[in-house]
């Protein structure tokens, strides 16, 4: 397979790192960001012995603060030394915004849905405790639904940065210098690299890898990264913030702003202390979603086939 551009290509004025080094560069933007940050972070933030916070102030300075700094470098990359528009990392175009608040819907609506069919399966259940602070309703606390709405604009940029970095331009870069298939494997490789943690069951990790697919598929398959970018905010913020349950093994504690589960049964099911990112509904989905994003695109990159009738006539003129 053969290099390809990813958003619509331009002219390369600057330069851009041999394919293989894309992945190892991406990797030292992660770890030079975090280094500054990291003391920060422990200072103004409550953590517990994981090291993710406590509660939704928490939160809220962990996607300001912690994504800033790796917005900063990747942009200020690509400007200064790539010397690549917006628009070659897919972030510019007509009806950038519709297309953001679209895949932000289409977000909500798809964690709401895989929240569902885990509650149907039983493996969450309604909380009928509603005392606790953690599991009240938000809409009993203004406070609570202060955050919530604070929540949505960090999560957006929190997801957009990740997206950018790893769809944007990774995906872009490794796609233009080696193809399109070593592309998705290694973006998604070091995505799944950055969200790993010690002693990670493995459903966790592939959960993290296809999810990294399927957001590769989506950019392919639209060659924009605004879609995805609104897409993964909405995930994000409605499992943060819909059900009191953890996003990616992170529970501050945010009472729900739409009804509060339990995780119950097996954790392959429920997705356990990760929350519904580590159960077997959301690989599927994200399968089933890579695939048919995969050929969607497959079938719109296709070269039509002239029609049986036009092959004749022309036939019948020679």
């Amino acid at each position: 397979m053969k290099s390809q551009d990813v958003f619509p290509a331009e002219p390369a004025r600057g330069w851009l790192p041999w394919g293989p080094l894309a992945p190892i560069l991406g990797l030292v933007f992660l770890i030079v960001t975090e280094l500054p940050v990291t003391p920060i972070i422990d200072r103004l933030v409550d953590l517990d012995a994981k090291g993710t916070p406590v509660d939704g102030a928490g939160l809220l300075a962990l996607l300001t603060i912690g994504f800033l700094p790796l917005l900063a470098i990747v942009l200020l990359w690509v400007w200064l030394v790539e010397r690549r528009s917006l628009a070659s990392i897919g972030i510019a175009g007509p009806g950038s915004l519709r297309r953001f608040l679209h895949g932000h819907m289409v977000g909500v609506l798809s964690i709401l849905g895989i929240v569902a069919a885990i509650v149907l399966a039983g493996g969450l259940v309604f909380t009928s405790t509603l005392t606790d602070s953690a599991t009240a309703s938000a809409w009993a606390s203004a406070e609570s639904l202060l955050f919530i709405a604070l929540l949505l604009p960090a999560f957006a940029l929190q997801a957009s940065t990740e997206e950018i970095l790893f769809r944007g331009w990774l995906l872009s870069v490794v796609a233009k210098k080696l193809n399109i298939v070593l592309a998705v494997v290694l973006s998604s490789a070091l995505f799944t690299l950055a969200h790993l943690s010690r002693d990670q069951h493995w459903l966790i990790t592939l959960s993290s890898f296809v999810f990294a697919v399927f957001c590769c598929a989506w950019v392919l398959r639209t060659r924009s990264l605004l879609g995805v970018m609104g897409w993964h905010a909405g995930w994000n913020w409605m499992l943060a913030v819909g059900f009191g349950v953890p996003l990616t093994g992170i529970d501050v504690g945010i009472p729900a702003l739409l009804v509060p589960l339990t995780p119950t049964g097996a954790d392959w099911l429920s997705g356990g202390a990760e929350g519904p990112e580590g159960s077997v509904f959301c690989v599927a989905y994200f399968v089933a979603g890579s695939l048919a994003l995969w050929f969607a695109r497959r079938r719109r990159t296709q070269p039509p086939t002239e029609p049986l009738h036009e092959h004749h006539a022309s036939s019948l003129q020679k």
